[in-house]
């Protein structure tokens, strides 16, 4: 479901969206082209999220707080993935 969005900009923020939407652009439209931004940063959230909790990861294990894993791992992502 989408809604809409209603934005007030500076005129040099409007002038920005109007440059890259448009003829001779990527984007047909300025609502397109502001949301791909939204996913753009969205994207760069998330691996920034991923990121973090990969370096505290590998922090945990340099400072020895790991434990041993016994079970089965192949069995366990095959439950996750359904």
């Amino acid at each position: 479901m989408s809604s809409s969005l209603n934005l007030s900009l500076t005129d040099e923020l409007r002038a920005f969206v109007n440059q890259n939407s448009g003829d001779g652009t990527l984007y047909a439209t300025p609502s397109e082209y502001v949301r791909d931004l939204l996913r753009q940063q969205k994207a760069r959230q998330e691996a920034a999220s991923a990121r973090d909790a990969i370096i505290e990861g590998y922090q945990d294990a340099i400072e020895g707080r790991t434990f041993e894993f016994k079970g089965d791992l192949q069995s366990l992502l095959k439950k996750v993935k359904k």
